[in-house]
Protein backbone atom coordinates (compact mmCIF):
# COMPACT_ATOMS: atom_id res chain seq x y z
CA UNK A 1 0.00 0.00 0.00
CA UNK A 2 1.74 3.20 -0.61
CA UNK A 3 2.14 6.06 2.16
CA UNK A 4 -0.24 8.48 0.82
CA UNK A 5 -3.01 5.59 0.75
CA UNK A 6 -1.97 4.60 4.12
CA UNK A 7 -2.32 7.83 5.23
CA UNK A 8 -5.56 9.07 3.96
CA UNK A 9 -7.36 5.85 5.47
CA UNK A 10 -5.38 6.46 8.86
CA UNK A 11 -7.16 10.36 8.61
CA UNK A 12 -10.58 8.84 7.23
CA UNK A 13 -10.70 6.78 10.40
CA UNK A 14 -9.49 9.58 12.97
CA UNK A 15 -12.41 11.73 11.64
CA UNK A 16 -15.05 9.24 12.15
CA UNK A 17 -13.68 8.71 15.53
CA UNK A 18 -13.80 12.31 16.38
CA UNK A 19 -17.69 12.67 15.38
CA UNK A 20 -19.10 9.59 16.44
CA UNK A 21 -17.08 10.19 19.85
CA UNK A 22 -18.44 14.27 19.41
CA UNK A 23 -21.83 12.56 18.45
CA UNK A 24 -22.58 10.53 21.75
CA UNK A 25 -20.59 12.62 24.04
CA UNK A 26 -23.12 15.57 23.39
CA UNK A 27 -26.23 12.93 23.51
CA UNK A 28 -24.94 10.98 26.87
CA UNK A 29 -23.90 14.56 28.71
CA UNK A 30 -27.63 16.48 27.86
CA UNK A 31 -29.32 13.43 28.63
CA UNK A 32 -27.72 12.81 31.59
CA UNK A 33 -28.10 16.12 32.92
CA UNK A 34 -32.13 16.03 31.85
CA UNK A 35 -32.33 12.85 33.38
CA UNK A 36 -30.57 13.39 36.71
CA UNK A 37 -28.49 10.99 35.90
CA UNK A 38 -24.55 11.88 36.55
CA UNK A 39 -23.20 8.53 36.09
CA UNK A 40 -24.18 9.27 32.24
CA UNK A 41 -22.79 12.87 32.57
CA UNK A 42 -19.53 11.12 33.42
CA UNK A 43 -19.51 8.53 30.79
CA UNK A 44 -20.30 11.33 28.15
CA UNK A 45 -17.05 13.68 29.72
CA UNK A 46 -15.56 10.30 29.00
CA UNK A 47 -16.61 10.01 25.42
CA UNK A 48 -15.67 13.92 24.97
CA UNK A 49 -11.86 13.16 26.07
CA UNK A 50 -12.08 10.44 23.03
CA UNK A 51 -11.63 13.48 21.38
CA UNK A 52 -8.62 14.19 22.10
CA UNK A 53 -7.28 11.36 21.74
CA UNK A 54 -8.63 10.77 18.35
CA UNK A 55 -7.53 14.40 17.07
CA UNK A 56 -3.80 13.07 18.54
CA UNK A 57 -4.24 10.38 15.90
CA UNK A 58 -5.39 12.74 13.36
CA UNK A 59 -2.44 15.12 13.96
CA UNK A 60 -0.08 12.32 13.52
CA UNK A 61 -1.48 10.63 10.40
CA UNK A 62 -0.71 14.22 8.61
CA UNK A 63 2.60 14.18 10.22
CA UNK A 64 4.05 10.76 9.64
CA UNK A 65 3.98 12.11 6.18
CA UNK A 66 6.68 15.02 6.12
CA UNK A 67 9.67 13.99 4.53
CA UNK A 68 12.76 13.26 6.13
CA UNK A 69 15.27 16.21 7.04
CA UNK A 70 18.97 16.71 9.07
CA UNK A 71 17.21 16.14 12.40
CA UNK A 72 14.93 13.07 11.63
CA UNK A 73 16.91 10.91 8.83
CA UNK A 74 14.54 8.18 8.59
CA UNK A 75 11.31 10.77 7.91
CA UNK A 76 8.74 10.94 11.11
CA UNK A 77 7.21 7.59 10.57
CA UNK A 78 7.66 6.66 14.52
CA UNK A 79 5.19 9.54 15.69
CA UNK A 80 2.76 6.65 15.23
CA UNK A 81 4.07 4.92 18.06
CA UNK A 82 5.15 8.20 20.30
CA UNK A 83 1.78 9.05 19.89
CA UNK A 84 0.48 5.80 21.16
CA UNK A 85 2.29 6.15 23.82
CA UNK A 86 0.40 9.34 24.55
CA UNK A 87 -2.76 7.63 24.06
CA UNK A 88 -1.65 4.76 26.87
CA UNK A 89 -1.62 7.52 29.38
CA UNK A 90 -4.75 9.09 28.36
CA UNK A 91 -6.24 5.54 28.51
CA UNK A 92 -4.65 4.65 32.12
CA UNK A 93 -5.84 8.27 33.49
CA UNK A 94 -9.55 7.53 32.59
CA UNK A 95 -8.88 4.29 34.66
CA UNK A 96 -7.41 5.68 37.44
CA UNK A 97 -9.88 8.68 37.54
CA UNK A 98 -12.63 5.68 37.70
CA UNK A 99 -10.51 3.58 40.12
CA UNK A 100 -10.51 7.01 42.46
CA UNK A 101 -13.85 7.65 42.60
CA UNK A 102 -15.35 4.65 42.75
CA UNK A 103 -13.10 3.93 45.48
CA UNK A 104 -14.47 7.36 47.44
CA UNK A 105 -17.20 5.92 46.84
CA UNK A 106 -16.97 2.85 48.72
CA UNK A 107 -15.23 4.54 51.53
CA UNK A 108 -18.25 6.89 52.01
CA UNK A 109 -20.74 4.20 51.79
CA UNK A 110 -22.79 6.72 49.18
CA UNK A 111 -24.47 4.98 45.83
CA UNK A 112 -25.11 5.53 42.21
CA UNK A 113 -27.32 7.94 41.09
CA UNK A 114 -30.18 5.78 39.08
CA UNK A 115 -30.94 6.84 35.64
CA UNK A 116 -33.82 7.52 34.26
CA UNK A 117 -35.49 4.92 31.80
CA UNK A 118 -34.92 6.97 28.83
CA UNK A 119 -31.04 6.99 29.95
CA UNK A 120 -31.16 3.87 29.83
CA UNK A 121 -31.99 3.58 25.99
CA UNK A 122 -28.84 6.36 25.37
CA UNK A 123 -26.34 4.29 27.15
CA UNK A 124 -27.70 1.27 25.24
CA UNK A 125 -26.60 3.41 21.96
CA UNK A 126 -23.95 4.07 23.24
CA UNK A 127 -22.87 0.73 24.07
CA UNK A 128 -23.58 -0.12 20.11
CA UNK A 129 -22.10 2.69 18.53
CA UNK A 130 -18.50 2.27 20.56
CA UNK A 131 -18.94 -1.54 19.41
CA UNK A 132 -18.61 -0.47 16.26
CA UNK A 133 -16.06 2.16 16.34
CA UNK A 134 -13.92 -0.10 18.12
CA UNK A 135 -14.28 -2.79 15.57
CA UNK A 136 -13.47 -0.45 13.39
CA UNK A 137 -10.68 1.53 13.81
CA UNK A 138 -9.21 -2.26 15.39
CA UNK A 139 -9.77 -3.73 11.84
CA UNK A 140 -8.18 -0.53 10.34
CA UNK A 141 -5.28 -0.74 12.87
CA UNK A 142 -4.68 -3.81 12.15
CA UNK A 143 -4.76 -4.02 8.47
CA UNK A 144 -2.55 -1.08 8.28
CA UNK A 145 -0.13 -1.96 11.13
CA UNK A 146 -1.04 1.17 12.95
CA UNK A 147 -0.26 0.87 16.32
CA UNK A 148 -1.83 4.15 17.45
CA UNK A 149 -5.69 3.37 15.67
CA UNK A 150 -4.88 0.00 17.68
CA UNK A 151 -4.50 1.78 21.12
CA UNK A 152 -7.59 4.02 20.09
CA UNK A 153 -9.63 0.95 18.94
CA UNK A 154 -8.80 -0.54 22.44
CA UNK A 155 -9.55 3.04 24.08
CA UNK A 156 -13.49 2.48 22.43
CA UNK A 157 -13.51 -1.01 23.20
CA UNK A 158 -12.73 0.43 27.41
CA UNK A 159 -15.37 2.83 26.96
CA UNK A 160 -18.18 -0.09 26.56
CA UNK A 161 -16.65 -1.35 29.52
CA UNK A 162 -17.64 1.56 31.26
CA UNK A 163 -21.17 2.27 29.90
CA UNK A 164 -21.78 -1.44 30.42
CA UNK A 165 -20.74 -0.77 34.37
CA UNK A 166 -23.13 2.10 34.08
CA UNK A 167 -26.06 -0.74 33.26
CA UNK A 168 -25.11 -2.97 35.88
CA UNK A 169 -25.07 -0.56 38.01
CA UNK A 170 -28.34 0.20 37.45
CA UNK A 171 -29.44 -3.41 37.52
CA UNK A 172 -27.93 -3.80 40.82
CA UNK A 173 -29.80 -0.80 42.12
CA UNK A 174 -32.79 -1.30 41.17
CA UNK A 175 -33.68 -4.41 40.81
CA UNK A 176 -31.24 -6.22 43.40
CA UNK A 177 -31.13 -3.05 45.67
CA UNK A 178 -27.16 -3.32 45.91
CA UNK A 179 -25.48 -0.36 44.95
CA UNK A 180 -22.69 -1.72 46.47
CA UNK A 181 -22.14 -4.20 43.61
CA UNK A 182 -22.15 -1.59 41.35
CA UNK A 183 -19.88 0.24 42.88
CA UNK A 184 -17.42 -2.96 43.00
CA UNK A 185 -17.73 -4.17 39.63
CA UNK A 186 -16.83 -0.70 38.76
CA UNK A 187 -13.54 -1.37 40.36
CA UNK A 188 -12.69 -4.22 38.33
CA UNK A 189 -13.41 -2.11 35.06
CA UNK A 190 -10.80 0.46 36.17
CA UNK A 191 -8.73 -2.17 36.66
CA UNK A 192 -9.05 -3.48 33.00
CA UNK A 193 -8.41 -0.25 31.94
CA UNK A 194 -5.17 0.90 33.66
CA UNK A 195 -4.06 -2.67 32.56
CA UNK A 196 -4.67 -2.44 28.76
CA UNK A 197 -3.27 1.06 28.99
CA UNK A 198 -0.28 -0.45 30.50
CA UNK A 199 -0.37 -3.12 27.59
CA UNK A 200 -0.31 -0.73 24.93
CA UNK A 201 2.72 1.08 26.82
CA UNK A 202 4.72 -2.03 26.53
CA UNK A 203 4.04 -3.11 23.16
CA UNK A 204 4.93 -0.10 21.63
CA UNK A 205 8.08 -0.52 23.51
CA UNK A 206 9.27 -2.86 20.59
CA UNK A 207 9.26 -0.22 18.03
CA UNK A 208 10.84 2.40 19.49
CA UNK A 209 13.78 -0.06 20.69
CA UNK A 210 14.60 -0.67 17.45
CA UNK A 211 12.83 -4.41 17.52
CA UNK A 212 10.22 -6.33 15.90
CA UNK A 213 7.39 -8.18 16.65
CA UNK A 214 7.50 -11.11 14.44
CA UNK A 215 11.06 -12.60 15.12
CA UNK A 216 10.34 -15.09 12.25
CA UNK A 217 11.08 -12.36 9.47
CA UNK A 218 14.84 -13.17 10.33
CA UNK A 219 14.69 -16.83 8.92
CA UNK A 220 12.67 -15.13 5.68
CA UNK A 221 15.95 -12.84 5.30
CA UNK A 222 18.25 -15.93 5.24
CA UNK A 223 15.95 -17.47 2.77
CA UNK A 224 16.03 -15.04 0.77
CA UNK A 225 19.77 -14.32 0.97
CA UNK A 226 20.16 -18.26 -0.25
CA UNK A 227 18.75 -17.65 -3.22
CA UNK A 228 20.92 -15.68 -4.77
CA UNK A 229 23.85 -17.06 -6.06
CA UNK A 230 27.52 -15.84 -5.28
CA UNK A 231 25.93 -14.35 -1.79
CA UNK A 232 27.04 -16.56 1.51
CA UNK A 233 26.84 -16.27 5.18
CA UNK A 234 24.40 -13.98 6.06
CA UNK A 235 25.44 -12.67 9.56
CA UNK A 236 25.19 -9.38 11.55
CA UNK A 237 21.52 -9.02 10.37
CA UNK A 238 19.41 -6.11 11.94
CA UNK A 239 15.91 -5.18 11.36
CA UNK A 240 13.32 -2.50 12.63
CA UNK A 241 10.32 -1.18 12.05
CA UNK A 242 9.62 2.15 11.41
CA UNK A 243 5.53 2.47 11.67
CA UNK A 244 4.66 -0.87 9.58
CA UNK A 245 7.49 -0.63 7.24
CA UNK A 246 10.92 -2.77 7.72
CA UNK A 247 14.15 -1.52 8.01
CA UNK A 248 17.15 -4.30 7.43
CA UNK A 249 20.50 -3.91 7.58
CA UNK A 250 22.74 -7.28 6.70
CA UNK A 251 25.87 -8.18 5.97
CA UNK A 252 27.26 -10.74 3.37
CA UNK A 253 29.96 -12.79 2.32
CA UNK A 254 31.11 -13.17 -1.71
CA UNK A 255 34.16 -14.37 -3.87
CA UNK A 256 37.32 -12.07 -2.76
CA UNK A 257 38.32 -12.07 -6.38
CA UNK A 258 35.39 -10.89 -8.26
CA UNK A 259 35.65 -6.93 -9.50
CA UNK A 260 33.55 -4.53 -7.52
CA UNK A 261 30.87 -4.26 -10.63
CA UNK A 262 30.45 -7.72 -10.13
CA UNK A 263 30.18 -7.85 -5.99
CA UNK A 264 27.37 -4.53 -6.45
CA UNK A 265 25.50 -7.28 -8.76
CA UNK A 266 25.13 -9.60 -6.04
CA UNK A 267 23.99 -6.86 -3.47
CA UNK A 268 21.14 -5.50 -5.92
CA UNK A 269 20.40 -9.35 -6.39
CA UNK A 270 19.98 -9.25 -2.55
CA UNK A 271 18.33 -6.23 -2.16
CA UNK A 272 15.64 -7.81 -4.83
CA UNK A 273 15.02 -10.76 -3.21
CA UNK A 274 14.65 -9.39 -0.03
CA UNK A 275 11.91 -7.33 -1.10
CA UNK A 276 10.31 -10.32 -2.85
CA UNK A 277 10.16 -12.05 0.31
CA UNK A 278 8.88 -9.24 2.34
CA UNK A 279 6.27 -6.71 3.13
CA UNK A 280 6.21 -3.04 3.64
CA UNK A 281 10.30 -2.09 3.14
CA UNK A 282 11.21 0.84 3.56
CA UNK A 283 15.15 0.56 3.38
CA UNK A 284 17.86 -2.16 3.04
CA UNK A 285 21.58 -1.78 3.51
CA UNK A 286 23.49 -4.67 2.00
CA UNK A 287 27.33 -5.12 3.14
CA UNK A 288 29.60 -6.94 1.25
CA UNK A 289 32.41 -8.36 2.64
CA UNK A 290 35.14 -10.76 1.28
CA UNK A 291 34.24 -14.68 2.12
CA UNK A 292 35.64 -15.92 5.46
CA UNK A 293 35.79 -12.78 6.71
CA UNK A 294 35.97 -12.34 10.39
CA UNK A 295 35.89 -9.40 12.67
CA UNK A 296 35.54 -10.52 16.51
CA UNK A 297 34.48 -7.07 17.40
CA UNK A 298 31.07 -7.33 15.32
CA UNK A 299 28.45 -7.93 18.23
CA UNK A 300 25.60 -6.77 17.30
CA UNK A 301 22.81 -8.36 14.71
CA UNK A 302 21.95 -11.99 14.13
CA UNK A 303 23.17 -14.97 12.71
CA UNK A 304 21.98 -18.06 10.92
CA UNK A 305 22.83 -19.44 14.11
CA UNK A 306 20.86 -17.81 16.28
CA UNK A 307 17.78 -18.81 14.60
CA UNK A 308 16.13 -21.75 16.43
Amino acid sequence: MLDQDRTRIIIRASWVAVIANALLATLKINVGFLAGSLALVGDGIDSASDIITSIITLYTAKLITKPPNLKFPYGYRKADAVASKALSFVVFFAGAQLAITTINRLIEGGSREVPEIFAIYVVIISIVGKLLLSWYLLKTGKNLESPMLIANGRNMKNDVMISTSVLAGLFFTVVLKMPVIDSIFALLISIYIMKAAFDIFMETNIELMDGVKDEGVYGKIIDAIKKVKGAYNPHRIRVRKTSNMYVVAVDIEVDPDLKISEAHEIALLVEKSLKASLINVFDILVHVEPLGNIEKDEIDGISVKDIK
